[in-house]
């Protein structure tokens, strides 16, 4: 079994606050490499991207990690669905290596049924129960063979982790975790679950706008996306105490305002707060807009000055 590194032995890290998108995805790679060096400037300790159909989890981390000069670059996550645990190790180890102390790996889309379902079309079988999932692909990562030099130090892993026995592997087999959709609460029990040492990085979705009406429509649509869509959202957010009453014919404003922080940069500014008061070490927020395909980076450039001083 690896050893767990604590947040102490671990260099410099992602910093109090981040940035999260899939929308690196619909952008050519020139656009990308340049609005990475732009959040890089701003401020932002890391870069976090997820995975679904677009670029390769590695091919995107190496794009943003050469277009940048120190910044944290953080899969979020790398779905092990999509790669075997050789592949997984060695392209981590290629990115630790070529971009040492930068690259953090997170691990996800572990499904917890039988059910096959598809995403866009594509059928997405599923890989057995959770926890036993993810232990033994991090058992398989770790025996891989290294035939090229080992990169130093060695590349951090989160997991996406929400229900307590995902935390408690988290803080148990890896660097600690990335959980994703949640509010503030999740984060008080998770600290309270990993321990003082595990590190907790958490998404956090925000609309920059001050017509609340505006804000709340599309803070609505993504709450509503993510509980149509992902049964271990909708079963989180029942163990967080929401009900019926918040889930059914649409979410409840109840729920929209615990999951999204919306309003003018201050108001976010309070959110991400509270979740570094609760506990978290960093908050990567995920900024939604209109154009879900689109770059925010000009919302990004506005909130750096509220969220990094």
């Amino acid at each position: 079994m690896t050893e767990a590194p604590t947040k102490a032995d671990a260099g410099d890290g992602p910093g109090r606050v981040g940035i999260w998108t899939f929308a690196f995805d619909g952008q050519p790679a020139g656009r990308v490499r340049e609005v990475a060096a732009e959040v890089e400037e701003a401020g932002y300790g890391a870069i976090w991207f997820g995975e679904a159909f677009g670029r390769e989890t590695a091919g995107q981390a190496w794009l943003l990690l050469s277009a940048t000069r120190h910044i944290t670059v953080a899969s979020g996550i790398a779905n092990i669905a999509f790669r075997d645990p050789i592949a997984a190790a060695t392209a981590t180890r290629t990115l630790g290596e070529a971009f040492p102390g930068r690259y953090l790996l997170g691990l996800g889309g572990h499904r917890v049924d039988d059910t096959v379902r598809e995403l866009d079309g594509y059928p997405m079988p599923a890989r057995g129960r959770a926890v036993a999932t993810m232990t033994a692909y991090l058992d398989a990562m770790d025996a891989v063979p290294a035939h090229s030099p080992r990169p130093d130090p060695a590349p951090r892993r989160v997991l996406a982790a929400l229900g307590p026995k995902m935390l408690r592997l988290a803080a148990e087999r890896t660097w600690g975790a990335h959980p994703y959709f949640v509010p503030v609460e999740h984060t008080v029990r998770a600290r309270a679950l990993m321990g003082p040492g595990a590190f907790l990085g958490v998404e956090q979705a925000v609309v920059l706008d001050t017509d609340s009406a505006r804000a709340r429509e599309l803070a609505t649509a993504h709450v509503a996306g993510y509980v149509a869509s992902a049964p271990h959202q909708e079963a989180n957010v029942r163990r967080l105490g929401f009900g019926d009453a918040d889930l059914t014919g649409g979410p409840s404003r109840r729920l929209v305002d615990a999951i999204v922080a919306y309003g003018d940069a201050e108001a976010i500014r309070r959110r991400v707060r509270d979740h570094l008061d609760a506990g978290a070490d960093h908050v990567c927020i995920q900024v939604l807009t209109a154009d879900p395909a689109g770059l925010p980076d000009r919302e990004w450039r506005e909130l750096a000055p509220a969220l990094l001083r």
